[in-house]
């Protein structure tokens, strides 16, 4: 499994203020996902942002639900395609 350049910058999400302060968020997330693709197979990008959203505080403004990062999901899914522990289905999905 290879880190990307910039994952000690990358925020996992827009409703987050800062990037996690743990050096291993990403090996914890593929852990995270890799478990519930093996529980609910068919999840594809989409699901997983609504699974790692969260709410976005806008100050004085109601909070508001805010999905995570396509961009993460996306990447750990094609690094674990590439180990083969992850394949697509037909009709979309992992």
């Amino acid at each position: 499994f290879e880190i990307p350049k910039g994952a000690d910058v990358v925020k996992p999400s827009r409703s987050k203020e800062l990037p996690p302060s743990d050096p291993d968020w990403l090996y914890v997330r593929t852990a995270s996902m890799v478990r519930k693709v093996y529980i609910r197979a068919g999840t594809g990008v989409g699901g997983f942002r609504k699974v790692y959203g969260g709410q976005q505080r806008r100050g004085t403004q109601t909070k508001h639900f805010c999905k995570s990062s396509g961009k993460v999901a996306r990447y750990v899914l094609q690094q674990l395609e590439e180990m083969g522990l992850v394949e697509q289905y037909e009709n979309g999905g992992r």
